[in-house]
């Protein structure tokens, strides 16, 4: 879907502002609004989170000129809620994952989320090590020094402290100092700050220490990494812990019996939250129990037992001026509202997104209506709540001040990029333009997605960059991007220079041609994913990297799928990739169907002859008996949902597939066990019960 790649570049884009320049250029409930319609449309289309989503990523790339750091325990991100029905919802899911009663309570820990930048500090025997910042959650900055200038970061640890501590929390400033220190900074003529959090980031990430100490700076801490031992059972309990080592913790962090008391909480918060004397964008909610926190454990990038509850934006109203069309990477025509100017929390907007044809005509993802099924037409005022300053989303319209002139809109039948017929198939919500090969504008977005940070990340390279290399005639194809040195550097083929473009120098061509030598060997599931195969995702690409191993694997299993005829009794290659758990049949033909286009995989031939995809990385947990095999559960759990029983499994190194074949290691079958449990017996595949799985991984 168009709008889903579009959201995704504003998304990377702003992270990479906000994360590593320091430079947030939209505020956080603009950028939750982005994110949290990219959900949206991912839980709508589960099939095509291929739209290059950050929903499955943290924060940016680290900057360069701090050594880099990477995280033992990586550092993630939190999903949002966003209304008091996500914050149950986030309950409900705890209950059903750990197949808990309806009276029993879920006690949570509620505590403002501070609005300012993620630091980790590592203390070994009780001396701080080392300290660093988030950075993409696998790799952050080193900024030891720095943070050793703070002085609510404890040097030493007194008293019983285990011999690995790692604290992490949030490094802000008040408004009072940041205002202080503004207006010092302006005194000298110096750079002024636009928020305490940018304030904050910059001081932190200062090449020069002594910088750093001058900065009115403060640590709360919040969490952990890796710790050799915990001296509590609880977040709470934990967090006391801190406050005794002399750590500051949130004074507004509170125990809560569930999450009805966390409303409340969050309620209180939201009123006080002018008056607590530095930013926050909403409130945090954590299972309070650890041996509940390990059972959840993660999804993605996120982890199941955490949830932001996040205060709400802002909305404005405005005229619908024009409804254009834009193409995406899959050939989807999606529909963008073009405004009259205004303001929306500080930010002018003049465009939006209104996802697809019956978005306009005012129906919903499921053919219901929505806004009580009134269309949108050009000249109408409508209601625009703001998603970022580029992709902001319309959600209503005021049809009493309609003018008489507003005529229905017309839904498009042609691309308006090359003209090519544009046709919605059975089921689908987007109507795409059928030059698939040769269409200019789905070209283009197939390279942006290339070299999004999601696929590629190559440096650099962004929207503005694959638009002017295309309009060079530079880059037709991902396999271009490798040889412009070759073609365009100082000794380069070509008599011209990408050096001597304008916005280009010595040194910014250095840089680019150097981020791009760096990507030459890239992992698996980024190679992948960024092939732009459709419907799939960052996360499906991992699950086909983790099964096939390498990319010489996956390629002559997709081949042979794709030369089985429809004449055969089986397909097997075409079988195991759907065993993946998580992987469909649509899925499963969109692969396929990319492996049997001759063009498609012509040019794939093309960006092997400069990129090698690593093999994909053994399981972890390799001294489990179950790493490396392949299971199935089937049947009724009776002691554990069948979400929970899945993510054991992966977390010991076992493949988890959702059919029995011949190359099915295990299957674990609970009551009410039907046609794989037959099928595991008549191929000779070892089953146990519930309790023989529970056994088999019950110390590890």
């Amino acid at each position: 879907m168009a709008e889903m790649a579009r959201l995704s570049d504003a998304l990377r884009a702003h992270d990479d502002a906000y994360h590593r320049r320091d430079d947030p250029e939209i505020s956080d409930a603009d950028y939750d609004a982005l994110k949290r319609r990219l959900r949206a449309l991912e839980a709508a289309h589960p099939e095509l989170i291929a739209e290059d989503s950050p929903t499955q990523t943290v924060g940016a790339a680290p900057a360069e000129g701090f050594e880099k750091v990477r995280h033992r325990v990586p550092m993630l991100s939190l999903g949002n809620a966003f209304t008091d029905e996500d914050a149950l919802d986030f309950e409900a899911r705890i209950r059903r994952f750990l197949s808990l009663e309806t009276d029993m309570p879920v006690a949570l820990v509620a505590e403002p989320k501070i609005d300012g930048l993620s630091l980790a500090l590592r203390y070994e025997n009780g001396r701080l090590v080392e300290a660093a910042t988030r950075g993409d959650g696998t790799t952050g900055e080193n900024v030891t020094a720095n943070a050793r200038t703070l002085d609510t970061v404890p040097e030493r640890l007194e008293g019983a402290v285990p011999e690995v501590l790692e604290v992490r929390g949030e490094v802000y400033m008040t408004h009072e100092d940041f205002a202080a220190m503004n207006a010092a900074q302006a005194d000298k003529g110096a750079k002024v700050f636009a928020n305490p959090r940018n304030a904050a980031a910059g001081s932190l990430r200062q090449l020069d220490s002594r910088i750093t100490a001058e900065r009115p700076l403060k640590f709360f801490a919040y969490s952990w990494g890796e710790v050799s031992s915990l001296p509590a059972g609880t977040q709470s309990g934990v967090l006391d812990f801190f406050r005794a080592l002399g750590f500051m913790v949130s004074p507004a962090a509170k125990a809560v019996s569930g999450i009805r008391e966390a409303l409340t909480h969050y309620r209180g918060i939201e009123a006080e939250r002018a008056n607590l004397g530095y930013d926050i964008d909403g409130v945090v909610y954590k299972v309070d129990r650890l041996d509940w926190q390990r059972r959840l454990g993660f999804r993605s990038s996120q982890p199941r037992w955490a949830i932001a509850h996040k205060f709400p934006a802002e909305r404005a109203q405005t005229v619908l001026e024009a409804i254009d069309i834009q193409v995406g990477r899959t050939g989807a025509l999606t529909p963008t509202a073009r405004l009259r100017p205004v303001t929306v929390g500080g930010v002018v907007v003049s465009n939006a997104t209104l996802h697809n044809e019956d978005y306009v005509a005012g129906l919903g993802a499921d053919g219901q209506p929505i806004r009580d099924g009134r269309d949108l037409r050009v000249g109408d005022t409508v209601t625009v709540y703001r998603a970022g300053d580029v992709i902001p989303k319309v959600i209503d319209v005021d049809i009493a001040r309609r003018p008489a002139t507003a005529q229905p809109w017309a839904r498009p039948t042609a691309c308006p990029i090359c003209s090519a017929p544009a046709v919605r198939e059975a089921g689908e919500a987007v109507r795409r333009c059928t030059n698939g090969l040769t269409c200019p504008a789905q070209a283009v977005e197939r390279l942006k997605h290339f070299v999004s940070r999601g696929a590629m990340d190559i440096e650099g390279i962004g929207t503005k960059q694959v638009e002017a290399f295309w309009a060079l005639e530079w880059v037709r194809e991902p396999a271009d991007i490798f040889t412009l040195e070759a073609r365009f550097g100082p000794k380069g083929r070509d008599a011209r220079r990408l050096a001597r473009l304008e916005g280009w120098g010595e040194r910014s061509a250095e840089k680019l041609f150097a981020a791009i030598d760096a990507r030459r060997q890239v992992p698996l599931h980024r190679f992948l994913f960024g092939l732009g195969i459709r419907h799939v995702g960052e996360t499906t690409a991992k699950l086909m990297a983790r099964s096939y191993g390498s990319w010489a694997t996956l390629a002559e299993a997709m081949t042979a799928a794709a030369m089985a005829t429809g004449d055969e009794p089986s397909n097997e290659p075409r079988d195991h990739l759907l065993a993946i758990d998580g992987v469909g049949a649509v899925l499963a033909d969109a692969v396929i169907a990319f492996f049997a286009d001759e063009r498609a995989m012509a040019a794939v031939d093309r960006l092997i002859a400069h990129v090698s995809p690593e093999d994909a990385e053994a399981p972890v947990a390799t001294d489990s008996p179950v790493a490396g095999k392949t299971v199935v559960f089937t049947g009724k759990l009776e002691k554990m949902s069948r979400d929970e029983a899945k993510a054991r499994a992966e977390s010991l190194g076992a493949k988890v597939s959702g059919s029995v074949s011949a190359k099915t290691d295990l299957l674990i079958a609970g009551p009410g066990a039907g046609s794989k449990l037959k099928k595991a017996e008549a191929l000779g595949i070892e089953t146990v019960d519930e309790d023989g799985w529970l056994a088999l991984v019950a110390d590890l």
